[in-house]
This record gives C-alpha cells, sequence and structure tokens, in this order.
C-alpha cells in the first residue's frame, strides 16, 4: 500500500473513532475557543479516544504504521507534550518499545526546575507527540524546550490537523520540523453522509472551513 493510500485509509478509520467517542462537537450558536485564541463552532477532543482499549489501540497502531512509511523519520524516543500529549507518547512509546519522556510548556519552577521530565535526551532524536495542531503555536514551546535540553527534534506526531489557520506552516518551518498527522476536517468530510456528521453539523462546519479566521474574527476569536 503506498503512503498516501495508508493515509486517506487511516485518516477516514481516525474520522470514523472520532465520531463514535463523541470527540466531535458542533455549536453554531455558542463557538469554542481553542488554545490559540482563534473562535470555532467545532471541537475535536481526542482525548475521548483514550477511555477505550480498542479505540486507543487501533489510533496507537495507525500512528506506528505511519511513522513507519514516513520517508527520513528516524528517532530514537518519544516525548510527550503537555498534557494531551503526554498518554499519546506513553501508548506510542510502549508499541515501538522506545524509552518515553515528556516536556512541559515552560520549566516548572521548583525542584529541579527541568522542561523535559522522565531522563535525560542530551544526543538523541526524539520524536515530538500531541494530540491536535491547531496553529502550531504551542509547538515551539515544546521543540524549544527539547531542543535546550539537548534532543535533536525534526519530526512531530498529532492525532489530528486543524490545518485551517494561518501560520501554521510557517511555524513548522521556522522549528524545521516536519509533521506526521493522522487526520484532518477533509477526512470527516469524506465520510459518506449516513457514517458521517449530521447534515446541519456538516453544513456548520463547512461554512466554518470556507473562512475560518472571517468566521473566528466575527464570533469573538483573533481575527489573524
Amino acid at each position: 500500500m503506498s503512503r498516501d493510500s495508508h493515509r486517506a485509509i487511516s485518516g477516514q478509520a481516525v474520522a470514523r473513532l472520532l465520531l463514535a467517542a463523541g470527540a466531535i462537537r458542533v455549536s453554531a450558536a455558542q463557538p469554542f475557543f481553542l488554545a490559540a485564541g482563534w473562535a470555532s463552532p467545532v471541537y475535536v477532543d481526542c482525548r475521548l479516544l483514550i477511555g477505550r482499549p480498542r479505540w486507543r489501540r487501533s489510533v496507537t497502531d495507525l500512528a506506528a504504521a505511519t511513522l513507519a512509511r514516513a520517508p527520513a523519520c528516524e528517532f530514537e524516543m518519544v516525548a510527550g507534550a503537555e498534557t494531551a500529549g503526554i498518554p499519546w507518547a506513553g501508548f506510542l512509546a510502549e508499541r515501538l518499545d522506545l524509552p518515553l519522556r515528556y516536556v512541559r510548556r515552560q520549566p516548572l519552577g521548583i525542584g529541579r526546575n527541568a522542561q523535559v521530565e522522565g531522563g535525560p535526551v542530551e544526543g538523541c532524536s526524539v520524536l515530538l507527540v500531541d494530540d491536535l495542531i491547531t496553529d502550531g503555536s504551542s509547538k515551539t514551546a515544546f521543540v524549544r524546550g527539547l531542543r535546550q535540553a539537548g534532543a535533536v527534534v525534526t519530526d512531530a506526531f498529532a492525532i489530528f490537523h486543524h490545518a485551517l489557520f494561518p501560520g501554521s506552516q510557517q511555524r513548522l518551518d521556522d522549528l524545521a520540523l516536519r509533521l506526521h498527522v493522522l487526520a484532518g476536517w477533509e477526512d470527516l468530510l469524506r465520510l459518506d453522509p449516513g457514517e458521517g456528521m449530521e447534515k446541519a453539523e456538516r453544513a456548520v462546519l463547512e461554512a466554518f472551513l470556507a473562512d475560518p479566521v472571517r468566521w473566528s474574527g466575527s464570533h469573538g476569536g483573533r481575527e489573524g
């Protein structure tokens, strides 16, 4: 199976899991405010996939297969981003039999004042793992924290990528970071009507995707 075929199949599989878990929430009347400040009528809660063994095993297997197909993606350990990335990093590290670390947004300020926990990373190639990516802004702190601790970080993995908001790809490029993801909005929209979102919810999503920055600004969120 080609990498593109695997991406399409895995993306739809994750989309179905997210729907089954109730992880796709739609609210046109009361927008959600994302960590980066954007307003959105839809919210993806990948943490709900942790709840059942079958769901988390399926996502972990798809993640391992996706990374195995990624060219020049080599790493010696896995680091979870505080906080939602930590369990997924743990599942993936166990699946791949690799050392596990986790990285905070900033040093704790007490004790060792560490930003990276779980052991040393100096001189090691580390895969950064998070549950989702909005506009990439939070990844800067995680990548810099790992690199300041001596890690080599060239790749990051996320279950879901919004891939909507300006500056996302530029931030990743500035960090020299390659992103590997399982699913995005396009995978939800590819599902057959009978297994995907309700018609009214899909209409809300499509209106948002047509101009997410304008939608955000007109609903009290960031405008750019």
